[in-house]
């Protein structure tokens, strides 16, 4: 199967995120896919703020009834 870094950095991703280890994460530099995961990391981060402010406002919206 062929693969690419971005292939690369969403495996580790998933798999950081299933197992927790941070010996994952560094794993990602020695592939040579360092930005890709990088940037994966940063689109979940905004991915998961996006949805707590609309949690957040839902709440407080339900609140308010």
């Amino acid at each position: 199967m062929e693969t690419s870094p971005q292939i690369d950095s969403l495996q580790l991703m998933l798999t950081d995120l299933r197992t927790r280890n941070e010996s994952i994460r560094h794993k990602a530099a020695f592939k040579g896919c360092q930005p890709e995961f990088q940037s994966l990391v940063s689109k979940l981060i905004k991915q998961l703020e996006y949805e707590l402010s609309e949690e957040k406002m839902h709440l407080r919206n339900q609140l308010k009834k």
